[in-house]
């Protein structure tokens, strides 16, 4: 899904950083449900830095002084948000 933010509509940011909020606290959830063995806990420990930073990099995207900072703050959150996704297919656990 490709996320086009024009940056004239306050609900549309706040739906965001909901969205973001809610993502964050799943991947929270997720990570303590993890089986307690050594891969999960690594995979778990991933996932958690980079699923909770998506809320708080995309708020200060939001907070960016012009478009060019804001578009460069939202790259940030999707890398993290594409990082767990990468470790996992690339290491066969589609």
């Amino acid at each position: 899904m490709k996320y086009e933010y024009t940056g004239d509509s306050v609900k549309e940011q706040e739906d965001l950083k909901l969205r973001t909020k809610k993502f964050a606290l799943r991947v929270i959830k997720l990570v303590r449900s993890l089986p307690k063995n050594m891969v999960a806990y690594e995979i778990g420990r991933q996932l958690l830095r980079s699923g909770t930073s998506v809320a708080s990099n995309t708020r200060a995207a939001f907070r960016g002084r012009s478009k060019k900072e804001f578009l460069a703050k939202i790259g940030i959150v999707i890398e993290e948000a594409d990082s767990p996704c990468e470790i996992t297919t690339s290491h066969g656990f589609e």
